[in-house]
């Protein structure tokens, strides 16, 4: 999940604590330290190293009973540089110069070639997966090789969810709505069916994150 080049430069510990309050947003102690199967002091020493260095914030959260606030930590805005974003400037600068240069249409076609050349790419790691639940282990996998943070759910009607908590793609999306649904077509494409795609707001303890899940 993490740009290559801080792999070797942060703490295992430290790393499994980032990735995991990416994927969760903010968490208690006591919960984190499940999640990491760690002890509680483990846990809080981590939080509290990463906070000091700045890529934590610490929050109290009262309690529903009684009892003192519970402490939550979540990442800060310095930890955003820890993950990858595609060169979001230059290739923003990119289109905004194709566009510039060869009309409106310009930047929609560049990525579609982007998604049409991911396709070509992807496509011979499918042609021996026959179920549902394979390609979309596999899509979350190869998603996660490309810089996202993707987890991948089987669903109570036996189909399957894809959960996204980073796209390197995001800052794109928000100038390039079109590019959305390019990327979906080609999760539908790997996946063999229909899926829907919504976006999940953080609320106050949550994790904003986008939804792909296949149509009952």
């Amino acid at each position: 999940m993490f740009l290559p080049i801080f792999h070797d430069l942060i703490k295992l510990q430290w790393r499994a604590v980032l990735e995991e309050l990416k994927r969760s947003g903010s968490l208690p102690v006591s919960v984190l330290m499940r999640k990491l199967d760690i002890s509680y002091m483990a846990a809080k020493q981590h939080c509290e190293e990463l906070k000091k260095i700045g890529y934590l914030e610490r929050t109290r959260i009262p309690r529903s009973s009684v009892g003192r606030p519970e402490i939550f930590y979540s990442l800060s805005v310095k930890a955003d540089g820890l993950f990858p974003e595609a060169g979001a400037n230059f290739t923003l600068d990119l289109l905004s110069e194709a566009k510039s240069l060869y009309g409106e249409s310009a930047p929609d076609k560049l990525l579609f070639q982007h998604f049409k050349k991911q396709q070509e790419k992807w496509v011979l790691h499918f042609a021996k997966l026959t179920t549902l639940a394979e390609k979309a282990e596999k899509l979350a996998s190869l998603r996660e090789q490309s810089g996202c943070s993707t987890r991948c759910v089987l669903t109570e009607n036996l189909g399957v969810r894809l959960e996204e908590f980073h796209n390197p793609l995001q800052r794109i999306f928000e100038l390039y709505p079109r590019a959305m649904i390019m990327e979906q077509k080609v999760i539908e494409q790997f996946l063999g069916t229909r899926v829907n795609r919504r976006e999940i707001d953080s609320g106050r303890q949550g994790q904003p994150r986008v939804i792909f899940e296949t149509c009952s």
